[in-house]
């Protein structure tokens, strides 16, 4: 348990981030899901306007520490790899 006045602070703040975080990865989550249940039904235009919505999303939640870049780009990557195939 925090003793000092200083951590007491910083337990408070860090569980109100955390629970921010926790809804934005969650709401990352739900965005990359409706990706892939369009992809997962073959709806070529229903899966393109998703990932449209999905990618600046996910780059948000990059911007604010949530997810790493990386992790990110290899996600749209894959996705637009996925839903690229659908349009042949």
């Amino acid at each position: 348990m925090a003793n000092t006045t200083s951590a007491k602070r910083a337990v408070r703040q860090i569980s109100r981030r955390t629970t921010v975080n926790t809804a934005r990865r969650s709401r990352v989550r739900t965005y990359l899901r409706k990706v892939e249940e369009a992809v997962d039904t073959g709806d070529a235009t229903a899966a393109r306007a998703a990932l449209k919505i999905a990618e600046p999303e996910l780059m948000r939640a990059v911007g604010k520490g949530v997810f790493h870049k990386n992790t990110a780009a290899r996600k749209i990557s894959r996705l637009s790899r996925r839903v690229k195939a659908l349009g042949k």
